[in-house]
C-alpha cells in the first residue's frame, strides 16, 4: 500500500508519500506545495489543488489520509485550513482515492506512542521509522509523512485484529 498523507494549510500544504514494505515503511517523497500570499484565496485553493492533482499522479498513491482539524484559537485560520483541506479530499476523490481522517492525537499515538507528544518527537519517530538521516524539512512535510504513517499503522493493526478473529 502506498499513501500519500496531507498536512493542509492555504500557505503550505506538506505532503508524504510512504510505502509499505515486508520489514518497514519506506518514505518515497515529501515536500510542500506552496501558494503566493498575495493571491486571492479562491487562486491559492487552485494553486494548491493543481499542484496536489501532480503530487498524486507523479506518486501514485493507493491511499490519502488527512489530518483533521484541531481546536484553533483563531477561528479565520481554522477556516483556512478547513479550505485546503477540501481541496486535498477533491483531489483524493477526483482520482478515485479513498481517503482517511486522522487527528492530530491519533497520529502522534500511531508515531510516537504518546498523544501528547511534541512536534520534535513526532519528526524525530518521523525520521526514525522512515530510516531517514534527519527530521524532513521543512516541517509541513514531516507532519504528512506522520500521518501516513499513522494510516498504514492503523490499517496494519485493523488487519491483525481480523485476523485474530478468524
Amino acid at each position: 500500500m502506498r499513501v500519500l498523507g496531507v498536512d493542509p494549510g492555504t500557505a503550505a500544504l506538506g505532503y508524504g508519500v510512504v510505502e509499505e514494505r515486508a520489514t518497514a515503511p519506506v518514505c518515497v517523497g515529501f515536500g510542500c506545495l506552496r501558494s503566493p500570499a498575495g493571491m486571492a484565496l479562491p487562486e491559492r485553493l487552485l494553486s494548491l489543488y493543481r499542484d496536489l492533482q501532480r503530487v498524486v499522479k507523479e506518486y501514485g498513491p493507493s491511499a490519502v489520509a488527512v489530518e483533521e482539524i484541531f481546536f484553533c484559537r483563531n477561528h479565520l485560520t481554522a477556516f483556512a485550513v478547513g479550505q485546503a483541506r477540501a481541496v486535498a479530499l477533491l483531489a483524493a476523490a477526483e482520482a478515485g482515492l479513498p481517503v482517511y481522517e486522522y487527528s492530530p492525537l491519533q497520529v502522534k499515538m500511531a508515531v510516537v506512542g504518546y498523544g501528547r507528544a511534541s512536534k520534535a518527537q513526532v519528526q524525530d519517530m518521523v525520521a526514525r521509522t522512515l530510516g531517514l538521516d534527519s527530521p524532513p524539512r521543512p516541517q509541513d512535510a514531516a507532519d504528512a509523512l506522520g500521518v501516513a504513517l499513522c494510516c498504514l499503522f492503523s490499517r496494519q493493526t485493523l488487519a491483525r485484529v481480523e485476523a485474530s478473529r478468524e
